[in-house]
């Protein structure tokens, strides 16, 4: 018996959207049209994601990352939602910079327990010179374990991004966290056109650009509108997109403050939703606070085009949802790992 597939309805659009081709990655986006995105009705918005992101995506696979503190603490940055901070009042362990060998183990230990990606991360304003080599043997040896490497070390000069590209490093880290207008409400060690300068030499040496945000600061949806806008205006779509919910840590600036907080689950799948059908092409990561959300609101983030998730016990200085709840969560859903990215 043959089956005439009937063609699925596209969900109402505002007019200012109507007739367009959702599937062609575009970054000529205006803020209003991310804010027109963000109040369109849940259903419609989530209906509209789940169509863009079958237009690129297998929506039953996602990737697996695993993220490895490198060097813990004393950062010389002020960013008030983050424990390793100079200004933070958390009890940390300072730690110097991995050995090598220490993060061969690290590496082999998330590909057996199913990773396809090992990011690195090290509480730097910068990268540094005398740092390089090690930095160097440490992509080297991840490699050899058979999974991609993504680092995030702070700022990047441009001959250091090279040197890394030479390295033959993938992606590289560098969020923007929030929305040009309130950054500066969460961190004045650094401006906004640093982080865009750092991402234009990961984008000019040929690597990979991994970068997203932060909800759950105290911003206001505009301000989440204008993080996502940031993103999907560069000159080319980050390849990764990781979208963080803030988990406040006692110690912090923004836990002293009272001013993070937890934001809305369905307003969270909308950002997530949103964020999809901006940036078409890329792998959309459901990152820190997983741990903190229950079943069903995974689930609404997968549906909205979530493809990615960070997989192992600990994320730097924060919890991670276990692996074990993770396992059985995507085996309820039918969701299989994603060997990587099919449109890098």
């Amino acid at each position: 018996m043959t089956v005439t597939p009937i063609p699925l309805p596209m969900p109402s659009l505002p007019a200012q959207f109507q007739g367009r081709d959702w599937s062609i990655p575009r970054t000529d986006w205006t803020r209003h049209d991310v804010g027109t995105l963000f109040d369109m009705p849940f259903i419609d918005l989530v209906s509209l994601a789940q169509s863009v992101h079958r237009s690129w995506f297998d929506p039953n696979t996602i990737q697996r990352s695993t993220l490895v503190n490198i060097k813990t603490g004393a950062c010389p940055e002020d960013c008030k939602y983050c424990s390793q901070s100079r200004t933070a009042k958390a009890k940390l362990k300072v730690e110097p910079l991995m050995g090598v060998e220490e993060v061969r183990t690290a590496a082999r230990k998330a590909r057996e327990n199913g990773a396809t990606r090992l990011c690195m991360g090290a509480a730097w304003r910068q990268l540094r010179e005398r740092d390089l080599p090690t930095i160097v043997e440490m992509i080297g040896a991840v490699k050899e374990e058979g999974l991609q490497t993504c680092m995030t070390l702070g700022m990047l000069k441009p001959e250091l991004a090279n040197a890394l590209a030479e390295a033959g490093l993938d992606y590289y880290n560098h969020n923007v966290d929030t929305s040009p207008e309130y950054y500066k409400s969460i961190i004045s060690s650094r401006t906004y056109e640093n982080r865009l300068d750092t991402l234009k030499a990961v984008r000019e040496a040929g690597i990979r650009v991994c970068s997203g945000g932060i909800v759950g600061l105290g911003e206001s949806r505009a301000d989440r509108a204008g993080m996502l806008h940031t993103l999907a205006t560069l000159e080319t779509h980050p390849n990764s997109v990781p979208i963080n919910m803030l988990v406040e840590i006692k110690g912090t600036a923004l836990a002293e403050e009272g001013k993070g907080g937890n934001v809305d689950p369905l307003e969270f799948v909308r950002t997530i939703a949103v964020a999809r059908i901006l940036m078409p092409r890329s792998v959309v990561r459901l990152s820190a606070g997983r741990h903190a959300m229950d079943d069903s609101t995974q689930a609404l983030t997968f549906m909205a085009g979530a493809n990615s998730i960070f997989y192992g016990e600990e994320l730097l200085t924060t919890e991670n949802s276990p692996t074990a709840r993770d396992n059985d969560l995507l085996t309820r859903l039918g969701i299989t790992p994603m060997a990587q990215n099919p449109n890098d």
